[in-house]
């Protein structure tokens, strides 16, 4: 009988701005890795962004559910953010890595810590760094271009002291460029795997 190997895990991290996301769903699209990674997919309690598809960027939910699948042990980590949970589906993600599945993850610098130590050897963490302050602080204001100020100046500051944990990640990447550093996070997933 074989015993088949657990999946890999890529968990992107880095500050609000940084293009984590964009990243991952690059990466998502690509012909060469996109069938060889599954998106693991967030609660959150925060309202639905123009754009965003249930079930496919985030499952929303109430902060009393939330709270109700925290209290069921339903969650492998969490977080705060500004106000509203984050959290990875604990079931979903088990049975991936489990039936050999590869899943790729956008989280906190604090979830990637928590998955690190839960699958040490299973999982691959990157931080994405913007190319400066200035240009992270840019990106934040035109994305949240209807957030109220204080919650910009926010997410600044919490971006500024998420930097400090790049250093803790198996790789950091400078998003200067989308398409150059899409290519290295490429790079880096297409060796790992070929080392499983």
């Amino acid at each position: 009988m074989t015993v088949k190997k657990r999946g890999m895990v890529f968990v992107v991290s880095g500050p609000s701005g940084s293009g984590k996301t964009t990243l991952v769903e690059r990466i998502l699209r690509s012909r060469k890795l996109g069938s060889r990674l599954t998106r693991s997919i967030s609660f959150t309690t925060r309202p639905k962004r123009s754009g965003e598809i249930e079930g496919r960027h985030y499952f929303f939910v109430s902060r009393q559910d939330f709270k109700r699948a925290l209290g069921e042990k339903k969650i492998l980590e969490w977080t705060d953010y500004l106000g509203y949970y984050y959290a990875t589906p604990r079931d979903f993600f088990e049975t991936q890595i489990s039936h050999g599945k590869n899943l790729i993850l956008c989280l906190d610098i604090k979830g990637a810590a928590r998955v690190k130590r839960a699958y040490p050897r299973n999982t691959v963490t990157v931080f994405v760094l913007p190319p400066s302050l200035g240009v992270l602080g840019e990106r934040i204001r035109r994305r949240c271009s209807r957030t109220k100020k204080a919650e910009i100046l926010k997410r600044v500051k919490l971006a500024e002291k998420e930097l400090r944990s790049a250093s803790k990640f198996d790789y950091c990447l400078v998003n200067e460029d989308l398409n150059k550093v899409a290519a290295e996070l490429k790079t880096i997933i297409s060796c790992r795997l070929c080392k499983k």
